[in-house]
């Protein structure tokens, strides 16, 4: 059920598409640079649970932290106004940007069948990214 009717204006309903497209792309990025940048700042290997807390405290770790807090917050409100059928594909863009910061960036192997499923995912994003109507209908109105 979707509330992009004919009873709502052309205004509001490009607004609300700017307005999740908008969020949509916080959400990818927070997501993206977060784990990145948590992922920088992580040692190689962590020998006491009180090591794991101290890492946090490391700038690139906590800045990776507070980017995936970001990332919460900005979903969170996404899925307030969004279908969540379209919410996950069209933000799953991030499993390909996270691919590629780790080929490019922190030089990781990434294998010929990972990348096939990431071009998988891309078909579905733009599938999905292609349908019009992306917020459900508030709760007031539901039958």
């Amino acid at each position: 059920m979707m509330c992009e009717s004919s009873s709502q204006p052309a205004a509001e309903q490009a607004r609300l598409r700017w307005k999740t497209w908008v969020c949509a792309t916080v959400v990818v990025l927070s997501n993206v640079f977060g784990n990145f940048f948590l992922k920088r700042g992580m040692p190689a290997s962590l020998a006491t649970p009180l090591d794991y807390i101290a890492v946090l405290f490391r700038p690139l770790a906590a800045l990776g932290v507070a980017l995936l807090i970001l990332w919460l917050a900005s979903r969170i409100t996404l899925l307030s106004w969004a279908d969540l059928s379209y919410v996950l594909p069209v933000t799953s863009i991030e499993y390909v940007l996270v691919a590629l910061a780790g080929k490019l960036w922190l030089h990781e192997s990434v294998p010929r069948a990972r990348w096939w499923g990431i071009a998988l995912i891309v078909a579905g994003v733009a599938l999905v990214g292609g349908a019009s109507a992306v917020q459900t209908v508030p709760r007031e109105n539901r039958s």
